[in-house]
């Protein structure tokens, strides 16, 4: 199976280049791993009574489950009086080039692709003293690596489900993968029945959700948008969040067929996915009279007669939210499902989505409490948005949030007491 893993990874880093041709993704992906292997070779300005804590995010979905625990450890060793320091790495060049200037890192990296001599490397590097992995990241010479060093290594955030390798009969090599963790904290009882069955009872806790404790605190500190004040007025507002072309296409239908019904008519907050020029020119041609939220100036009456704002900055989503009569949340008609819905949630906000959300054990919940909304088409939009008990939804959505934070805070007690 080890062959079989260095075939994929070979053929991964080829596919990857050719791609880089023509994909500005993969072409970042390539120049970033290229551009800091030098510096790779050199180490880390460590001194010897400092603790460094390495953490690992695949992309900057996994980065906002990560980041609470980061900076509660930030917190805990400050008041200890004691020096950290976090390196942090992404796998993807969503993750990287957002959160490169993360002010709680100290080190920001792309993640070298997992080989044994990478991660020799990389760990005589860093030298952590712990290891963070978020979510769903498995890369077998880094784990491997970590337990022959005997550096305590913890997986958060982790949900497991049947359909995964670990749990199918020619698993095996997944399996192994799993036992190089010293601790496994679970978001569900589900996913820890299912690695109980593998025998890692001893290891495996229910901790959940990390994101929970990050969208609670980003409300807290929500940061007020005046211009999107004066844009939203008095009327219903439709925030549609990371959404991708199917998505608009929907909302592009929904808003000239239905929306102008009601009066006062529905104003939309567009908050695409992708926001390099080329999407940016089709989205002012599928909606030809948005204003672009970069290009607004000071004429609050240009705010107050039009209906589409065009997001065309990043960072500011889960600020946009609190603005919002109801939120869709894009990604759903995509095979790997919807984006967080969390973010809209914590203000007691009623999601939609589209009908891949099953991966998600927040949309399903809240989709069966009734917080949430699945849709397929702009009409049954259209029919949520006129029919449904928004104010039961706004309650379900708030309460479901509040009754499921401290995953943050269970994983720090962990750390102070196991590990240092």
């Amino acid at each position: 199976m080890i062959l079989l893993y260095k075939l994929f990874l070979v053929l991964y880093k080829t596919g990857v280049s050719l791609a880089a041709n023509w994909n500005s993704k993969a072409k970042a992906w390539i120049e970033g791993r290229n551009i800091q292997a030098p510096v790779l070779k050199e180490r880390l300005n460590k001194q010897p009574n400092v603790k460094t804590i390495w953490f690992h995010c695949a992309s900057l979905g996994e980065f906002e489950q990560g980041r609470p625990l980061m900076e509660a450890l930030r917190a805990t060793f400050r008041q200890k009086n004691c020096d950290l320091k976090i390196v942090l790495t992404f796998f993807s060049p969503s993750g990287f080039e957002i959160r490169k200037n993360y002010k709680e890192a100290d080190l920001v990296l792309y993640l070298p692709l997992d080989s044994k001599q990478n991660a020799e490397r990389f760990l005589n590097f860093t030298k952590p003293d712990l290891a963070v992995f978020v979510k769903y990241e498995f890369w077998h010479f880094y784990l491997s690596a970590l337990q022959h060093r005997k550096i305590p290594t913890i997986l958060i955030s982790a949900i497991f489900r049947k359909s995964q390798p670990f749990f199918r009969i020619w698993g095996g090599f997944h399996r192994k993968m799993l036992e190089n963790f010293t601790a496994i904290f679970v978001q569900d009882a589900n996913s820890k029945q299912l690695l109980d069955g593998l025998g890692q009872t001893g290891k495996t806790m229910i901790s959940g959700d990390t994101r929970f404790d990050r969208v609670i605190e980003t409300a807290l500190n929500h940061k007020p948008i005046p211009a999107l004040a004066i844009f939203c007025k008095d009327h219903p507002v439709l925030v549609a969040g990371s959404t991708w072309e199917n998505d608009e296409e929907l909302i592009e239908e929904w808003l000239k067929t239905y929306a102008a019904e009601k009066e006062p008519a529905w104003k939309l907050i567009l908050v695409p996915h992708e926001i390099h020029p080329e999407h940016l020119n089709k989205l002012q041609d599928r909606f030809p009279d948005a204003l672009r939220y970069t290009q607004l100036d000071s004429n609050e009456m240009s705010l107050i007669h039009s209906n589409v704002l065009i997001i065309d900055r990043i960072g500011i989503l889960s600020n946009i939210y609190y603005y919002a009569t109801a939120c869709y949340i894009g990604g759903g008609f995509n095979k790997s499902g919807h984006h967080n819905i969390l973010e809209a949630a914590v203000y007691g906000k009623p999601t939609i989505t589209g009908p891949n959300y099953e991966k998600f054990r927040e949309s399903v919940e809240l989709k069966k409490e009734g917080g949430s909304f699945t849709i397929r088409n702009s009409r049954e939009l259209d029919n949520i948005l006129k029919n449904a008990d928004f104010p039961k939804a706004n309650n379900i959505a708030e309460s479901y949030v509040q009754q499921h934070k401290g995953a943050t805070g269970h994983i720090v007690q962990w750390i102070m007491k196991n590990v240092f």
